[in-house]
């Protein structure tokens, strides 16, 4: 059997014997938009919860659009001419728009990585488009704290434009629940301090913290809290098949807008399952999720459900800008020296997390379960030494030396990585 898994720009063919009992786990069939352009010109007339766009901007001055970073594969190249033109056509001046790149604790976006994200030479051309610093404080306005606590700070240019539209791709999400939404608001534009609370682990380890998980998730709900703060913010939503074809597409209210794109993903997202396998074959989704090791942590979380205690858990990720941040690698270096009942006692004890070490807090996870294997193309000896996982040289002969050593030819493959959640029902 063959079957290419979700690796870089190109994909990574995975040959596996035939007489192998082989569960290959994707999307359930998701129709595709025939003219998306069309049905966003038709959300924006008919949005979910709020007036329609053309009565959104009538008086207002101007119009910060948020969008999200490289990591993330949103279609803006379809959505922002879409959208910049019936601001302009509904009375906005083109000199009054900012596109905000919501890069929360990440690197900016500039140059050709700016046009990527952007996805429009006009659009670009036209419009100002400025990424957004979390370390610059002076970039931020404090709204005050939340009931937990949480001291929220965002970015100025969003909280003093008159009119706040946010651009989200609905997917399944590690901690969050389901990404876009308020999720665009915070982390993605929020200050460090905002950010390093809410990644700290006294909320991340509490019930609820998990994929396709929103009623009952204290993140989730600390996330909306600070995103009502902000005020009156509009949203589109957009979801993708597995080839990255706009699926759904809807404008309004950010928090019912976004309600109602989660609805219509949780039946192709949610897989249910009724066994788990000693083998567990996942990805990084691709590029770009998968250009560090940082973001190929939700592939591994996103697979641990369906893995038997002592199991093997390959994943399959390009890693072509590395290990990620310095401070991940920090995070990462405390972990592998310290172990990891030494490193999670240390970091509940934090009200505010060190920078990126939540997402070496959620590789412990799987690890809990079974073995952790990568497969990477792009990790220096460096980076490897510093993964916390075992490194493989071939994922084919890893995957045969797994089934041999369990005797059980039961395997199961995810082709798309973190995009698509097994979830296992008795």
């Amino acid at each position: 059997m063959r079957i290419m898994i979700n690796y870089g720009k190109y994909g990574l063919p995975l040959n596996l014997p035939d007489e192998w009992d082989v569960t290959v786990i994707r999307k359930k069939p998701m129709s595709q938009l025939a003219e998306p352009q069309a049905d966003l010109r038709n959300a924006l007339l008919n949005p979910v919860g709020s007036m329609p766009l053309a009565d959104l901007v009538r008086g207002r001055k101007d119009v910060c659009i948020v969008i999200c970073d490289i990591t993330r594969p949103v279609p803006n190249g379809v959505i922002l001419p879409v959208l910049i033109n019936s601001l302009l056509s509904a009375g906005m001046n083109i000199n009054a728009i900012t596109l905000l790149v919501a890069t929360g604790l990440h690197r900016t976006n500039e140059g050709k990585e700016l046009l990527e994200v952007v996805g429009d030479k006009w659009v670009l051309e036209q419009v100002k488009s400025v990424n957004h610093f979390a370390r610059n404080d002076d970039d931020h306005v404090s709204l005050g704290k939340t009931k937990r606590n949480t001291p929220v700070k965002l970015d100025r240019r969003f909280i003093e434009a008159d009119l706040r539209i946010v651009i989200g791709l609905v997917e399944p999400h590690f901690m969050a629940g389901y990404s876009g939404g308020r999720k665009i608001i915070v982390p993605g534009i929020a200050h460090q301090e905002t950010i390093k609370s809410i990644h700290a682990a006294r909320l991340l380890e509490q019930e609820g913290v998990a994929n396709c998980k929103l009623e009952g998730n204290p993140l989730h709900e600390e996330l909306l809290e600070i995103a009502r703060m902000a005020g009156e913010c509009l949203a589109i939503n957009v979801v993708v098949d597995e080839m990255r074809r706009i699926s759904f597409v809807n404008f309004g209210d950010f928090e019912q807008s976004h309600l109602a794109a989660v609805s219509y993903m949780r039946p192709f997202a949610e897989i249910h399952m009724n066994k788990k396998f000693n083998t567990v074959i996942t990805s990084g989704a691709g590029y770009p999720l998968d250009k560090n090791y940082y973001q190929t942590v939700k592939g591994m979380v996103a697979a641990m459900d369906i893995l038997e205690k002592g199991g093997n858990l390959f994943i399959a990720s390009e890693c072509s800008e590395g290990i990620g941040s310095f401070e991940y690698k920090e995070s990462q270096r405390k972990f592998i020296t310290a172990g990891a009942d030494m490193f999670m006692k240390e970091i509940m004890s934090k009200e505010h997390a060190d920078i990126d070490e939540w997402e070496t807090e959620m590789q412990l996870k799987p690890m809990q379960i079974g073995t952790v294997h990568i497969y990477s193309e792009g990790l220096s000896d460096t980076d490897k030494a510093l993964t916390g996982a075992h490194i493989i040289e071939s994922l084919e002969e890893a995957i045969l030396e797994s089934v041999e050593q369990s005797g059980n030819k039961g395997v199961a493959v995810i082709p798309e990585g973190p995009y698509v959640i097994p979830l296992f029902r008795q």
